[in-house]
């Protein structure tokens, strides 16, 4: 039996080179560069809508606390707060009254852009005005 060297046995190795694994970074690079404006860019509309969706929201529980209270205008001192108070309380949870961006939704009396009351988001920045995605929000009112 011819014996065999332990070099004749061995595979020879797979793997990748240098080259090929700089040039697979680079293309992932550029996609990930193609990709994740546009991914960020649908995020912050996602954000803006639920900010839209949720000072509609609160309004509407600030409308049925009024009828229910027999209230034809809210006293100056009231706060969403109160939305959550109460044997049958009008929200869940005290994170309804928290934006996307994570500030609190404010309740403007008398509005200024509704007569009698604003619920507004003050928008990615958490302050009041501003621009994009820091613009504010307004129930009722569309950019």
């Amino acid at each position: 039996m011819p014996s065999h060297s332990r070099r004749s046995d061995r595979r020879p190795r797979r793997g990748f080179s240098l080259i090929e694994v700089i040039v697979a970074v680079t293309i992932i690079a550029i996609l990930a560069a193609l990709v994740l404006p546009r991914l960020t860019r649908f995020i912050g509309q996602a954000q803006e809508k639920k900010a839209y969706a949720d000072v509609a929201s609160l309004a509407q529980q600030v409308k049925l606390y009024m009828t229910e209270q027999g209230m034809s205008r809210l006293p100056d001192d009231f706060t969403l707060e109160l939305l959550l108070e109460g044997d049958d309380p009008y929200l869940d949870n005290r994170d309804q009254l928290i934006d996307p961006w994570g500030n609190s939704y404010v309740i403007i009396i008398p509005g200024e852009f509704n007569v009698d009351f604003d619920v507004v988001c003050y928008g990615s920045d958490g302050q009041r005005g501003g621009e994009g995605d820091a613009e504010d929000i307004v129930h009722g009112a569309r950019r």
